[in-house]
């Protein structure tokens, strides 16, 4: 039998043989870890392998945008402020959650593979546009191509995943498309870092725009699941035997479901702390941490030259020191290899037992880093947040398709967007300008330059002193090494503030989660209305 075929009948075919609860918000024993595996379809691995190339795409440009943006221009950067680069954030992830909520339903009614298509159409023209034109403005308006396909992506290939899946398995599936997805999450960042080191950025854009273009063939490969019921359906409206409620009518009936409103309003504050370690941690390792320590522990004073210790850990040319990205991935690569594991503790938890205690965990990761600037301490924190995510992220999606009415799975994916909107859309401004007020090395070596060296506030300014010089500036005056010159400016301010405030906000969330958790299980234990 055609796997291809079967797929889209085999969830209902499970769901029949197991049936869900009358109450959408009541817990499901799921299958065992193995059992659920072997449930797995074709289409479900093929939506696992799109997703995969989409997110190595997106973090190959992603993970080093902070770095790219904020070099100076004598580095081939776009010299540019972190709060400037807050602003490019803010908008980027504005329009890139924003544009879901409002489109989300259109894959339910017109398709998903379509859209899939016309996003990754959309994606390819980002990149490019990033090569072409190296200016912050380019970089601009690539990203905003990128941010509009990304937002067109989402709901399309997750509404799938929804489709090609069902409660018993629910837990492990959104395991593992968490864990196959943090494959291109950890290669692509890897493979910027050695084109921009040995090629010049431009190759970086060209390389992941090759990539997306994968996903093109990979649309070939399968049959929509549900695509006959709803083409069923758009026959039935056509001819009069079913009424169309608009769109933006349906969206607003969902939204007035208590359980989905307030779920939406806690996880936008969990959004706020969420990605400050993609958005503020690469620069923090660039300003404070010295990671030679770290890489005298694996490999001795010397370092390495082994071609694949370097690629794969995220070194520079020397073997001596690991980039920015390479400590940031080590997120993606715990992800990559224990999700899973973690898939499978976290489908014998209550939904909301597991996002609490993943929140907390973030919380507990965002604080060490804060605490010292040591590379062990950070490395360590990077561990605590990964496991963390792994409970908490995939339950966020898989509690929304779990409890979404059949024919609205897209549509509340879509929503899912919402707290993204409203948390990342904040933190993608605040988080960066808090960290260029309190912890950017290059505004505290400014802010020294005037204070301790008696200079003029105008000699300071970036038209006079352009934006990544101020440091060397400061070492060039006082004659002092860099390395004890960077433990003076750390020893004199806070520059873990940044982290404090985030990990508040994500106490906040925490707290707010608990007592979701006792409602929603209250809701559950009553019956349905009919």
């Amino acid at each position: 039998m055609n796997p291809r075929s079967s797929e889209s009948s085999a969830p209902e075919l499970r769901e029949a043989q197991h049936p869900a609860p009358e109450n959408p918000l009541a817990d499901v024993k799921q299958l065992g870890m193995w059992a659920a595996i072997a449930s797995l379809g074709y289409v479900f691995w093929v939506v696992g392998a799109m997703e995969m190339i989409e997110r190595l795409a997106f973090y190959g440009v992603r993970a080093v945008a902070t770095l790219y943006a904020t070099r100076p221009l004598s580095e081939h950067g776009l010299g540019v402020t972190m709060a400037t680069f807050g602003t490019l954030l803010m908008t980027w992830n504005l329009v890139q959650s924003l544009v879901p909520v409002f489109t989300g339903g259109l894959s339910d009614r017109y398709g998903y593979k379509p859209t899939i298509f016309l996003s990754t159409v959309l994606k390819c023209l980002g990149y490019l546009i990033m090569a072409w034109w190296q200016t912050y403005a380019g970089f601009f308006v690539g990203v905003m191509f990128l941010a509009v396909g990304t937002a067109i992506f989402k709901p399309g290939i997750q509404g799938t995943l929804i489709r090609a899946t069902n409660r018993l398995n629910s837990s492990m599936a959104w395991g593992i498309f968490y864990q196959t997805v943090n494959i291109g999450g950890w290669i692509g960042p890897l493979i910027a870092l050695h084109m921009r080191e040995h090629m010049g950025w431009q190759s970086v854009f060209y390389t992941n725009a090759a990539f997306i273009c994968l996903n093109f063939l990979l649309l070939l490969t399968y049959r929509e699941p549900g695509l006959e019921e709803r083409l069923a359906r758009r026959a039935r409206i056509r001819a009069g035997l079913e009424r169309e409620v608009p769109l933006w009518k349906e969206s607003l009936a969902e939204l007035r479901k208590p359980h989905l409103s307030v779920y939406l309003a806690i996880f936008s504050v969990w959004w706020l702390m969420f990605p400050m370690i993609w958005d503020v941690l690469p620069r923090y390792v660039e300003d404070w941490v010295d990671t030679r320590p770290m890489v005298t522990f694996l490999f001795g004073p010397d370092g390495t030259q082994n071609v694949f210790a370097r690629f794969f850990l995220g070194m520079d040319a020397t073997g001596q020191h690991i980039q920015p990205e390479g400590i940031v991935n080590i997120n993606a690569g715990m992800i990559m290899l224990t999700c899973f594991l973690f898939a499978g503790l976290s489908a014998r938890m209550r939904a909301t037992d597991s996002l609490l205690a993943g929140t907390l965990l973030v919380v507990t990761a965002l604080t060490m880093i804060g605490l010292t600037r040591h590379v062990g301490w950070v490395v360590l924190g990077m561990v605590v947040f990964s496991i963390g995510e792994m409970l908490a992220s995939p339950k966020y999606s898989e509690f929304l398709g779990n409890v979404a009415p059949p024919d609205k799975k897209a549509m509340w994916i879509g929503f899912s967007q919402a707290p993204i909107l409203v948390g990342w859309t904040i933190e993608g401004k605040l988080g960066p300008l808090l960290y260029h007020y309190f912890s950017d090395k290059d505004q505290l070596a400014r802010r020294t330059l005037v204070e301790a060296m008696g200079w003029s506030p105008e000699a300071v300014t970036e038209k006079a002193l352009p934006v990544g010089e101020a440091f060397r500036k400061l070492v060039e005056v006082t004659g002092q090494s860099p390395d004890a010159l960077t433990r003076e400016l750390a020893a004199a301010y806070n520059v873990g503030l940044t982290w404090y405030v985030f990990a508040g906000i994500g106490l906040l969330a925490a707290v707010m989660i608990y007592f979701y958790g006792r409602w929603i299980r209250e809701l559950a234990r009553r019956p349905m209305q009919p």
